[in-house]
């Protein structure tokens, strides 16, 4: 059996509008991260023909030709996981004058020199997030309120306070 998403609770105020009303929201509580190899591994527990190594190799050689792909400027669809793909993180312009004090739209200040980098975005597909809708989800504590109760138990101590903790680090 599949286990449940654990989240914590916190509660946040909108920085665009300070004023409104402070609310909660969720946050993942995220188990471990799982590496090439363990994930390699897992694929061949699915029964793949394919060795743990073979699948690594067949994953490193993925990503490079995403990343060619992705720089050429494509899309990159990968079946039933989803579709790659870029955007731009660009710094705006300004209408101004150029050199010779002639009047510019702010379209016509703009050049590469104002593109910042690239974002790789994901869509995962119909199939992927049909297969993540079953997910259940379990409230646990905020990391912070862990790390204070840790602490606490090594001092001997019988409780924690882990408000300054969570201001610091929000999950």
């Amino acid at each position: 059996m599949r286990e449940s998403i654990k989240y914590s609770v916190c509660e946040r105020t909108n920085p665009a509008h300070p004023e409104e009303p402070v609310k909660a929201y969720a946050t993942i509580q995220h188990q471990k991260t799982i590496t090439l190899p363990e994930m390699a591994d897992h694929i061949v527990e699915h029964g793949s023909p394919f060795s743990s190594g073979s699948i690594q190799g067949i994953l490193v050689d993925l990503t490079d030709c995403i990343a060619e792909a992705l720089q050429e400027g494509n899309n990159v669809h990968l079946g039933n996981l989803g579709v790659i793909k870029t955007s731009i993180s660009s710094e705006g312009t300004l209408a101004g004058m150029d050199k010779d004090g002639n009047p510019k739209t702010a379209a016509e200040m703009f050049s590469a020199a104002n593109i910042k980098g690239l974002n790789v975005n994901f869509t995962q597909s119909k199939r992927l997030k049909d297969k993540l809708s079953g997910a259940t989800f379990d409230v646990t504590i905020t990391r912070a309120a862990q790390a204070a109760a840790l602490r606490a138990q090594k001092k001997g101590e019988q409780s924690a306070d882990w408000s300054e903790d969570e201001e610091e680090d929000g999950d």
